[in-house]
């Protein structure tokens, strides 16, 4: 009765947190000018204002003051703190465009604070390629490369309406599913005040069009810090390593799995980048939610497509590890079929642009003439709108 209590006071709280405050930001961003303006490598027609984070931010620790009442929450106070840090340099960002090299130092504090005051840390590999505890000198510059990498991922994600928010309730779902299994209750009620807060977000900014707003990197590298958080606790806590023994389920590759499409969609990003001879800094239109919109497919429809794929990859670990592979087998498994679905759709479609060239545009045209009718999204649309 209690869980049922925590779930139900966490996941409201968040989520009228959230519906309440949102159309205010959004006032506030448009009177301030605080937009994403459009440019080459963007895909919207209009400016938007961009403060998305700071709403859930609002709505996931208003959340966790109520999950409070029901269970001790104290815990969660450095995750919560560097989830402040990352809002607050992401939102300077959003509104002065700040330089490359403060953000990634105000990331590599983010995480020496989690490390050294939360705790948390990549310090166990549990048996991956026989490693099992790290010295510290190789698990904390693991652990900001680990994190710092997680949290640009997921920046980098965020180019397609939905796509940001869909992920981020998914993998949230799985990790309280996780939290559930093993009774710790304060980091499934941030997992749950995370779905309660993304939720009402999602709607605004998949079918609003003057309620629409961005998460911005205030959201993007906020909910960075989150998910890194359930991947580090996961690694560091006992009890999810005696869960992990009991059904021969290995951490590392479980954690990888959960966050590879973002994780090896980043990665290809960043090596063809290079391989072109330009800066890996430096934005374009080629990740796989750019990919799948040129096809012809919708944001809405890109974001669950590729939020489906990332469930794909958890779903090849799972059955590896249910057919009893070892640690190494179920990384090479999550590393495989991640590379399949990301790389593989990715380098497939360009090389049938250049083989196919005239077949393919067919194929773009005939996608955007025959998508499914409007008039669900119009009608939410218009409820959201009001809201």
């Amino acid at each position: 009765m209690e869980r049922v209590a925590l779930i139900v006071i966490t996941f409201v709280t968040s989520f009228i947190g959230v519906a309440i405050i949102h159309p205010y930001l959004v006032k506030f961003a448009k009177a301030k000018n605080i937009v994403d303006n459009p440019n080459t490598r963007k895909l919207q027609l209009r400016p938007v204002p961009v403060l998305g984070g700071l709403a859930i931010f609002f709505g996931i620790v208003a959340g966790l003051l109520a999950a409070h009442t029901v269970i001790d929450s104290s815990e969660l106070f450095v995750i919560i703190s560097a989830m402040m840090i990352m809002t607050y340099v992401g939102a300077l960002d959003d509104v002065l465009d700040i330089s490359p090299i403060i953000r990634l130092i105000s990331q590599i504090i983010t995480v020496l604070v989690l490390i050294y005051i939360g705790g948390l840390s990549l310090n166990n590999f549990h048996g991956l390629w026989g490693i099992n505890a790290l010295t510290e000198w190789v698990y904390v510059p693991l652990t900001i490369v680990a994190i710092v990498g997680i949290i640009n991922s997921l920046n980098l994600i965020d180019g397609a309406d939905g796509l940001f928010s869909i992920f981020c309730i998914s993998v949230c779902a799985i990790y309280a599913y996780i939290f559930d299994a093993v009774g710790d209750y304060a980091l499934f009620a941030l997992a749950i005040a995370a779905i309660g807060a993304v939720i009402p977000f999602l709607l605004h900014n998949a079918f609003g069009i003057e309620s629409k707003m961005f998460v911005g990197d205030g959201g993007s590298l906020q909910m960075g810090v989150v998910l890194s958080a359930f991947v580090m606790e996961v690694i560091c806590k006992p009890e999810y390593n005696t869960l992990a023994v009991e059904n021969n389920y290995a951490l590392v590759p479980f954690v990888l799995a959960t966050l590879a499409m973002p994780v090896f969609d980043t990665l290809r990003v960043m090596i063809a980048r290079i391989a072109r001879g330009i800066s890996p800094l430096i934005g374009d239109k080629t990740h796989l939610h750019h990919l799948f919109i040129d096809l012809g497919i919708s944001h809405i429809s890109t974001a669950v497509l590729i939020s489906l794929l990332n469930l794909t990859v958890v779903g090849a670990w799972l059955l590896a590890a249910r057919h009893g592979a070892d640690a190494n087998t179920q990384l090479y498994v999550v590393i495989l079929t991640a590379l399949v679905l990301d790389w593989g759709i990715y380098y497939t479609t360009q090389l049938l642009d250049y083989l196919y060239p005239t077949q393919m545009q067919r194929l773009r045209s005939w996608k955007r003439n025959h998508r499914p009718s409007r008039r669900l999204f119009d009608f939410m649309r218009k409820i959201v709108d009001k809201l």
